[in-house]
């Protein structure tokens, strides 16, 4: 079915920039003024839009969106994925419904990753809403694969050049149905077949040209041309380098905090860390492009 992109509202009088706060050296920021369950001017659009391009993952605070108004938000900037693995939502396919009930073990997320990289086109980016917090713990971590990507030595930046990997969905079909009984969020019923895709190790940023590392943890297998054991050597090294604090930054939920990030040149990791308590979060996923 055709999905209807909502359009931009004319800017109203008096229109003032938003006020973009970065939080840490490597990636973030707070953006302050603006009404997500509200139409945005062409003017709010553009900022937001420089924000993500700036930070990678921006954050707004004290939101109240519908499931609905969350949906539109995401439509501005392209259009919605339905998860291939995970349950949606009841009611809305394009909104993954991230929930750990108090009595759960494991959430999801629960290591560095980029969305969706199996994919041909992997998400341009996901927006994660807070609707229920535990008292503490839960926050989320993220990090600036463009930064990582540019600390890289010379050598190893031309050895990376032009090399590509396979990225599968193993990880969520296999090993994670295991543990299906232990999470609130629910594989999709019925038997998945895996699927695997070649993508550029070193990827280009379609609208800012940047270069970052795009691999993640469990969803890239092996180097194209190679085994998973001749690549698990350099595979750890690239991984652990991304995960250098100097590249990270990190987020404390509230009730109504809204995060959106680039999936094309971010990593992010859900703490599991709040037991016993319950967190809700709802995700929408705008669809990207293929890698080059």
């Amino acid at each position: 079915m055709l999905e209807v992109v909502p359009t931009l509202a004319k800017a109203p009088d008096g229109y003032s920039v938003l006020d973009i706060a970065p939080m840490c050296g490597a990636l973030g920021a707070e953006v302050s003024g603006v009404d997500l369950s509200k139409s945005l001017s062409n003017e709010v659009f553009a900022d937001i839009q420089k924000a993500l391009h700036d930070y990678q993952v921006i954050f707004f605070r004290d939101q109240d969106i519908t499931p609905d108004q969350q949906k539109d938000f995401g439509r501005l900037f392209g259009s919605l994925n339905v998860h291939p693995v995970y349950e949606p939502l009841p009611g809305h396919p394009e909104i993954l419904q991230v929930v750990k009930e108090a009595d759960a073990l494991n959430n999801i997320g629960d290591t560095w990753h980029s969305d969706a990289t199996f994919l041909e086109c992997p998400p341009m980016g996901s927006i994660l809403y807070a609707k229920e917090i535990p008292p503490f713990g839960g926050d989320t971590l993220f990090a600036n694969l463009q930064l990582a990507y540019e600390m890289l030595s010379d050598g190893m930046r031309r050895m990376l050049n032009g090399m590509q990997a396979v990225h599968s969905d193993a990880f969520l079909t296999q090993v994670n149905s295991e543990r299906n009984a232990t999470r609130s969020t629910k594989l999709r019923d019925g038997a998945l077949e895996t699927k695997e895709v070649l993508h550029p190790v070193i990827r280009t940023h379609p609208e800012t040209g940047r270069k970052c590392l795009f691999i993640n943890e469990p969803f890239t297998a092996r180097f194209e041309g190679m085994t998973e054991k001749e690549s698990r050597p350099l595979l750890d090294y690239l991984l652990a380098h991304i995960k250098s604090p100097e590249f990270t930054c990190r987020f404390r939920w509230q009730k109504g905090s809204l995060a959106f990030w680039d999936n094309r040149c971010t990593h992010h990791y859900a703490l599991n860390d709040y037991h016993g308590h319950r967190r809700e979060m709802h995700r929408v996923t705008v669809n990207g492009d293929r890698p080059h």
